[in-house]
Parts: structure tokens; sequence; C-alpha cells
């Protein structure tokens, strides 16, 4: 869907939503609104990301000792086709930790992200029974 043509989206847009007949600046208010609410979103995943990036004690650079790697894998039809959404929640992260640290963070797309999450939770759960 994110992929056509605007023309295109905006027919598609019309007649799923059973939204005919609107006007141009109608549909650039809901677009504007949808960006503010995804920029949100973006943001508070971003706040997030940092908070488990605290909790494991990699979001401080040391002059001491060599910065390791981090990759966050980032799953979702959102994260996926929404490109802003993506830009927005690696500007902000890179906001929140710095230019230095976030030379060292990859944001990366996983695919079926829950379905693994839920067998490496199976998994690390069978071996205690």
């Amino acid at each position: 869907m994110f992929d056509l043509p605007f023309h295109l989206y905006d027919a598609h847009l019309s007649l799923n939503l059973q939204i005919p007949n609107t006007t141009l600046s109608t549909r650039k208010i809901v677009v504007e609104v949808c960006n503010v609410i995804a920029t949100r979103g973006a943001r508070l995943a971003a706040a997030g990301i940092l908070g488990i990036l605290k909790k494991t004690g990699r979001d401080t650079v040391k002059d001491s000792e060599e910065v390791p790697k981090t990759v966050i894998a980032m799953d979702g039809g959102l994260y996926e086709h929404y490109k802003e959404y993506r830009h927005c929640v690696k500007n902000t992260l890179n906001e929140l930790v710095g230019d230095e640290l976030a030379k060292h963070i990859k944001l990366i797309h996983s695919e079926d992200g829950s379905g693994i999450g839920a067998a490496l939770l199976a998994a690390s759960h069978s071996q205690y029974i």
C-alpha cells in the first residue's frame, strides 16, 4: 500500500475506508495528523530502546574501553514500510545517546520478530524444565 503512486494510493484509501468525495486539503490534514502520531510513537520507541541500553550498560562511551557494537532488531509493518518512522526512531535515538555512541548502534528490520522472540523464550524456558 505504501509503494503506490499518490493518485492510486488516494483512490485505494477512498475505496477501502469508504470516504469518497473528500477534498485534497482534508486528506492533507489526515496525512499530517498521521505523521504527528507516528512521530510521537517513534520517539516513544526510541525512549524505550534507550531504557534497555541503560539497563544493559550500553548507554555510555567510556574512554578507556572499546565501545561494543549494538544491533537492535525492529519488527512490524510501521517500521518496515514507513520510512519517516524509521528515520525518526534512528534520529531520536541518536539525539538521546549522542553522536559518539550512535556510531556503534545499528537498527535493523527483523522479519517475524515476534515469532523469533517466542521461540527464544520457549527454548530458554525449556532448558530449566
